[in-house]
């Protein structure tokens, strides 16, 4: 269960489905671009995300275990 501090972008319970990929293609990006090979595994989760909505939850746990600084620059690049 997602809790209710990360109910923000791709995480945030009953979006539309097209909008929760719209956003978790986002965050990829943003990821991808900003943490670089130290993002993989959320960058890879958040792919496997876009395909299987399963991976939401280990996607946002990946997030959260990403370094401070990287983790500041994920949330500050992404839309809410």
């Amino acid at each position: 269960m997602i809790p209710a501090a990360d109910t923000w972008g791709p995480f945030r319970p009953n979006l539309d489905p097209a909008e929760r990929l719209a956003r978790l293609c986002c965050l990829r990006a943003v990821a991808h671009l900003t943490t670089g090979p130290r993002g993989q595994d959320l960058v890879d989760l958040l792919a496997q995300a876009e395909r299987e909505p399963a991976a939401i939850e280990p996607a946002l746990r990946a997030l959260n275990r990403l370094a401070a600084l990287d983790r500041r620059h994920v949330l500050a690049s992404s839309p809410p």
